[in-house]
């Protein structure tokens, strides 16, 4: 069966075409004008992006002694609805004494049969010994092909000589590795000091991680990379401090990418001196910035030198979960809910607002994600033979984000009461009709993406 999108303007690969676009066997099979098929869909005033892709989720996840609160089912329908149709979720090595090939196949067991949307995993390394090393080649085999390290967290992170040691053995196997880059020690060293001068409120986690522990974190780890010689990516970019460290590695000539996220893009610091029951829901790490940390990141978007905007999408419950922390900022889960959400943020104060054109939009989202990740052509393209992953975004369309609305498995979302503009109108997968006006139409269609290796040109 042909499925044919008429009328409205595509953003492809090679800028916005007004053309329509036939679908057949999960393809997409031409564009041009005056195709015709069995079904059509008039996407006339709309825009048609590839389907969007979450390269930073964090699903099922044990996080503090306890566990997220979206599931594959739950966070994968959210992100469909929204308009996003592949997520690349983090499997996670036991530190101790876990295998690679026990966390991917425990992510396996949680995702497989349960997503909405397409799904791959990448693997964060927790422990480094020539056990996890022989392992390394076999887990790009099976299509993981991008790692993840963490310079802050007891429980997860690698020191320098670790982390410069997989940085040489993934650059042998092509593969791509990003960081979580806060320095640890002194994240633990102001905690400490926060918590014995008895200042527990949530407000002092934004203080316990200052713009310099992020900026030191990704200018030492763009100096091990430096020295290993390979592409690295950083992970949720906050802070125009962490920014000036990447432009000055990016001008001494590494190849070096960075991701931003929407929390950071959208909100601001000023929500920690909330009363406690409410700021505990904006904790996440790193933390919210100020308004002129927001300004350099926008504009380093629209420079093009952040390629790549994800969620980090942590989601946990405001009673039940993050008021453990209330007495105890330490004790509160990190993380933020968004994987239902990006797009219509970014479109509505990127797009609408002038900041990002539409077809930056495109890559941000969709493109440079699947480039980063090898998944191109395949996903984050419009043309033939491409998965015919498909938006039909709807420009005119006018809302206001609510918790009683979302499909997040979550009791609150942090831009409630935000008026957006734009929404997907019809989102297919694989050239079925996946979901409408925010409905999810098929709750368990979703694929695993086994990913070729990074496109890092």
């Amino acid at each position: 069966m042909h499925t044919v999108i008429k009328n409205g303007t595509l953003l492809t690969p090679n800028g916005p075409v007004r053309a329509d676009l036939s679908m057949a066997d999960g393809k997409i099979a031409a564009i041009g004008a005056g195709l015709s098929g069995d079904v059509v869909f008039d996407a006339d005033g709309c825009l048609v992006f590839p389907g969007f892709i979450d390269a930073h989720t964090h699903l099922e996840m044990p996080v503090a002694g306890t566990v997220t609160a979206d599931d594959f089912p739950s966070g994968t329908r959210a992100a469909l609805a929204g308009g996003t149709t592949t997520i690349l979720d983090f499997a996670t090595q036991e530190r101790d004494g876990g295998t690679l090939r026990e966390a991917l196949s425990l992510w396996h067991s949680r995702a497989d049969g349960r997503c909405a949307c397409d799904y791959g995993f990448h693997m964060a390394l927790t422990r480094w010994d020539g056990a996890t090393e022989k392992e390394l080649p076999a887990v790009v085999g099976e299509g993981v092909t991008s790692f993840k390290v963490y310079m802050a967290y007891d429980a997860l992170r690698l020191n320098d000589r670790e982390i410069y040691e997989i940085l040489l053995r993934a650059g042998e196997l092509g593969a791509l590795v990003g960081a979580h880059c806060e320095n640890g020690d002194l994240v633990s060293a102001l905690t400490a000091r926060c918590r014995a001068a008895g200042n527990l409120a949530p407000r002092y986690h934004a203080i316990a991680r200052p713009a310099l522990v992020e900026a030191e974190a990704v200018n030492r780890f763009l100096a091990i990379a430096a020295l290993a010689g390979v592409p690295v990516q950083i992970v949720h970019l906050s802070t125009a401090a962490g920014l000036d460290a990447f432009r000055r590695a990016r001008a001494a000539g590494q190849r070096v990418f960075a991701e931003t996220c929407p929390q950071y893009l959208t909100l601001d610091e000023s929500l920690y001196d909330a009363p406690p029951s409410e700021a505990v829901k904006y904790v996440c790490s790193p933390p919210l910035r100020g308004r002129e940390d927001q300004k350099e990141l926008w504009e380093a978007l629209r420079a093009g030198e952040i390629d790549t905007i994800s969620t980090d999408h942590c989601s946990f419950n405001s009673k039940g979960q993050k008021d453990m922390g209330l007495a105890d900022f330490s004790k509160i889960p990190n993380g933020l809910p968004g994987i239902e959400h990006r797009p219509a943020l970014i479109y509505t104060a990127g797009v609408a607002a002038g900041r990002i054109t539409p077809e930056q939009m495109m890559r941000l989202l969709s493109e440079h994600q699947a480039r980063r990740f090898g998944m191109y052509p395949r996903k984050g393209a419009l043309t033939p033979g491409s998965d015919a992953d498909v938006v039909l975004w709807d420009p005119g369309y006018r809302g206001v984000i609510r918790a009683e609305t979302q499909l997040q498995n979550v009791d609150y979302t942090p831009w409630e009461g935000m008026e957006i503009q734009g929404r997907a109108r019809a989102v297919f997968l694989r050239g079925e009709l996946a979901a409408k006006e925010g409905r999810v139409l098929r709750p368990a269609g979703g694929r695993y993406v086994r990913r070729g290796l990074p496109q890092l040109g």
